[in-house]
């Protein structure tokens, strides 16, 4: 019997809820079948299986939160039907280092699927399609166990890809707004996913950086394009950290160093019924803004899919938040270490101020940076909001 322990899923955290098990006590699995649905760091990843053979135990439930490194599932050989035990792939860490990426299992590479806080899912059957039909689902970001198959054996073909895209969009087109109906019930409920993820990161906070928050407002009434708002931001962004790189890049407590970096890789929280999510933008300082809109564009519509990555949600060098949306001019927004900042944009306004000794109304943005004052001083955030509001002057 060998025992597989749950993989680093390369995210940096110590642990991974089971969202739902493709298997049961005495299936007999192949290597690379779908083992596990775990959910970490707001996706949730598909976890394969090691190595062919009988599945004797589950260490786990549906809901239970595991340590990387415990126990997940044991095996036992399979002798029947051609099966012979050496030709599996021992069941060990080193054996399935991680689900990020690439992950090497039996004679073949599995790419991971990872859907951002989902729970629908196929709940019998494995996933059964060409290797063409599983590039093409990859590329249109589309995960596989949520496709109904229409062809032989249950196989998923391509048309079945486009129907289910079809039905997405009717889905999104028809979706009514969220309302309740009812109170809450007044019972405690233990974080799950994103929210168990954001408890976690505010702790993390609380506990290391030393916050200071500056606000201030941009006046945005000349623009010419009055709906291109969170392009404009981002690219104001790239502005800050040109003029002053202190707040772009990270801060390690243990050795007192701080890391500025060059890329401008600018993460976006997004508020969902799952919790926040926080996707990527990467290398935002090379982009114009029309290659800008189009990433936003992008990761807006990952984000609400859930179908965002878990390597597109980490590595990160500044935060957006754009509260603003739901309500609220000013906030205090908080970063997550080892990040050094974090720019809140809130709730658009028509304010009167003075214009060549008369008054005018004008719309402006309000700004709130946050920034760790143990590595930025004062100074530098200044600097950093100054370039930003003068980027966000311009005309486009």
């Amino acid at each position: 019997m060998t025992t597989f322990n749950l993989p680093d899923l390369g995210e940096g955290l110590p642990e991974a809820e089971i969202v739902e098990w493709h298997v049961a006590e005495g299936d007999t699995v192949s290597v690379d079948d779908p083992l596990v649905s775990v959910e970490t760091a707001k996706a949730v990843v598909d976890v394969p299986a090691p190595q062919s053979g009988i599945v004797a135990k589950l260490h786990a439930a549906a809901g239970d939160v595991v340590l990387t490194g415990a126990p997940l599932v044991d095996f036992t050989a399979n002798t029947k039907g051609g099966e012979s035990p050496a030709k599996q792939t021992p069941a060990s860490p080193s054996a399935a280092a991680t689900v990020v990426g690439n992950m090497p299992t039996g004679d073949k590479v599995v790419k991971e699927t990872a859907i951002a806080g989902g729970r629908h899912r196929r709940k019998t059957g494995r996933v059964k399609a060409t290797p063409s039909v599983r590039a093409e689902a990859k590329r249109l970001n589309i995960n596989l166990v949520e496709v109904t198959p229409s062809g032989k054996n249950g196989q998923i073909t391509i048309a079945d890809l486009t129907d289910y895209q079809l039905n997405q969009q009717k889905m999104r087109d028809h979706k009514p707004p969220l309302q309740r109906t009812s109170l809450p019930t007044g019972q405690a409920e233990a974080l799950r996913g994103a929210r168990r993820v954001m408890a976690q990161s505010m702790t993390q906070y609380r506990n290391e950086v030393a916050g200071c928050t500056i606000f201030d407002d941009a006046d945005i009434n000349d623009w010419l394009n009055k709906k291109d708002f969170t392009a404009r931001v981002l690219r104001a962004m790239v502005a800050g950290c040109i003029a002053e790189p202190a707040l772009n890049g990270f801060y390690a407590p243990e050795s007192m160093s701080h890391q500025k970096e060059s890329r401008v890789d600018i993460a976006m929280a997004v508020d969902t019924p799952d919790g926040l999510i926080v996707p990527v933008i990467r290398n935002v300082e090379a982009m114009s803004v029309d290659q800008i809109r189009t990433a936003v564009a992008s990761v807006k519509q990952a984000t609400l899919e859930r179908t965002v990555a878990p390597q597109d949600m980490v590595n990160y060098t500044i935060t957006l938040s754009n509260f603003g949306m739901l309500a609220g001019r000013y906030a205090t927004p908080l970063m997550v270490p080892p990040t050094v900042a974090i720019l809140g944009i809130g709730k658009l306004q028509h304010d009167v101020v003075a214009v060549m000794g008369g008054i005018e109304v004008h719309r402006r943005m309000p700004l709130s940076l946050t920034f760790d004052h143990r590595c930025v001083t004062g100074g530098d955030a200044c600097r950093f909001l100054a370039a930003v509001i003068q980027d966000l002057s311009k005309l486009q």
